[in-house]
């Protein structure tokens, strides 16, 4: 086994592993802040809508952009480390 990572092959468990709750807290923020937005906007907070609707567009640019460089480098064969 410890050959076959030297070699640079990744198993099958690494590549197809379910991320854990510690990888997921920036969609979570992300959730969080759309929801803030939403309800505030509904009870006239408009500043504190506002705010959050920032956030969370921000977030959501940021995480597109991950997304984005991952498979980047999937389609030219590199391994991503994230």
């Amino acid at each position: 086994m410890a050959s076959d990572n030297a070699a640079g092959i990744i198993s099958a468990t690494r590549l197809a592993r379910i991320p854990s709750t510690r990888e997921l807290v920036m969609l979570k923020l992300l959730i969080a802040l759309v929801v803030i937005s939403i309800v505030a906007g509904a009870l006239g907070f408009t500043g504190v809508a506002r705010g959050a609707a920032s956030a969370a567009k921000a977030i959501f640019f940021l995480l597109l952009a991950i997304v984005l460089a991952i498979v980047v480098l999937g389609v030219l064969g590199i391994v991503a480390i994230f």
